[in-house]
């Protein structure tokens, strides 16, 4: 897709968005609380979260649609804070397609240039369509054709303008999975094509780690880390980010010493070993975390250097997923432990009894804290909903 000639007319550089001390405060919360970031011109920058989170607020806060109670924010280095939403050069594709049912794709996508007078608004919503590959349908009606197609009309009609900036909003959250995940393909290929700065906002962890360069991840109107996708998983610096991108198996305990480079740590049942270089804390009160398909399961206790044994335990549980295989193990005082594995024809039945292993160099640790609470932010959800 991103190789299509006529597309090429629509590169160009994005510009950079900035929020400085933005802040959002409704009757009760705060949806965004004192927020500062900056997204580099012509990235393709991800705002995950759950719901209530305080995302879609900053979202709209930077499209002009709610006003910030404090803060500015700025693209291209102007200040925009005060600008009307429809002054600002920035577009947004929302999950709901809003296209007109009456007009044809074509039409769809030359009304903005028609309103703006621009000039050869056909010519341009052909180079548009021919983006996202749907110039050939330019004459049919919306109804016509499938969501995945509405979709890259919507995004052809957003990225004609030439927007300095692309607000894409749970863009595919309408779509199935299949079609979903070549959506994600497809979106990464037109936002390298165009070289507009993308800020995509979603809850699906899968959707921000394969689109975009950077991750934002926010909790409670603030951003928890924010960094690269493959950062930000293998070494999450809360209890939060560890759980929600993914999932991780948390063991709390107290820092007792060190081996070299290595932290020892004391948990019930058990004495476990992070790398330094991979903790957040370095004494006193610590959690160890790994993900599920980085352990593997045994039914004879290993013997290897610079691996982590825990065990014996017995499995409760199992999941075939196809390619991988699910099962939680209970280990005495570590509780259950969940464990991916690959499948290659070996499956461990439930009641079995086995150790755990895992490499040292895949642990983690971080400070210890509450687990995510996720009652509150249904709260919060609601709360803003009803503004």
């Amino acid at each position: 897709m991103a190789n299509e000639p006529s597309g090429r007319g629509f590169a160009q550089s994005g510009a950079d968005l900035e929020l400085v001390h933005v802040t959002k405060s409704f009757p009760g919360f705060t949806a965004v609380d004192d927020l500062s970031l900056t997204i580099p011109a012509g990235s393709f920058f991800a705002l995950l979260g759950p719901s209530g989170c305080g995302k879609t607020t900053t979202l709209r806060l930077i499209a002009g649609l709610e006003e910030p109670t404090a803060g500015k924010i700025l693209v291209g280095g102007k200040d925009i804070t005060n600008t009307k939403a429809y002054q600002r050069p920035v577009n947004t594709v929302f999950q709901s397609y809003a296209l007109f049912p009456h007009m044809t794709i074509l039409e769809n996508v030359a009304f903005g240039l028609k309103r703006r007078k621009i000039a050869e608004p056909l010519k341009l919503a052909h180079e548009a369509l021919a983006l996202v590959e749907l110039d050939h349908l330019a004459q049919r009606k919306p109804q016509q054709l499938s969501g995945g197609q509405q979709q890259r009309v919507a995004l052809a009609r957003a990225v004609v303008n030439r927007p300095a900036l692309l607000l894409l909003d749970e863009p595919l959250g309408a779509l199935d999975l299949k079609l979903r995940r070549q959506m994600q393909i497809e979106l990464k290929a037109i936002q390298s094509e165009v070289g507009l700065t993308f800020l995509h906002v979603t809850h699906d962890q899968e959707e921000a780690m394969t689109m975009a360069d950077t991750v934002a991840v926010m909790n409670k109107g603030k951003i928890e880390q924010m960094g690269a996708p493959a950062e930000l998983y293998e070494l999450p610096h809360t209890r939060f980010v560890a759980t929600f991108l993914g999932q991780s198996n948390l063991f709390d305990g107290q820092v007792t010493g060190t081996e070299g480079d290595t932290l020892v740590v004391s948990v019930p049942g058990a004495t476990l070993h992070v790398s330094a270089a991979r903790s957040q804390v370095s004494a006193g009160a610590i959690t160890v975390g790994v993900r599920p398909e980085k352990l593997e399961i045994h039914r004879e206790s290993p013997k290897a250097a610079g691996r982590q044994v825990v065990g014996p335990g017995r499995v409760i549980d199992t999941s075939f997923a196809g390619v991988s295989t699910q099962y939680v193990v209970t280990v005495p005082e570590l509780g259950d432990i969940t464990v991916f594995e690959q499948n290659d024809g070996d499956i461990v039945a439930v009641g079995e009894e086995v150790w755990l292993s895992w490499s040292i160099g895949h642990a983690f640790g971080l400070p210890i804290e509450a687990p995510f609470d996720e009652t509150d932010l249904s709260t919060r959800a609601l709360a803003t909903a009803v503004q």
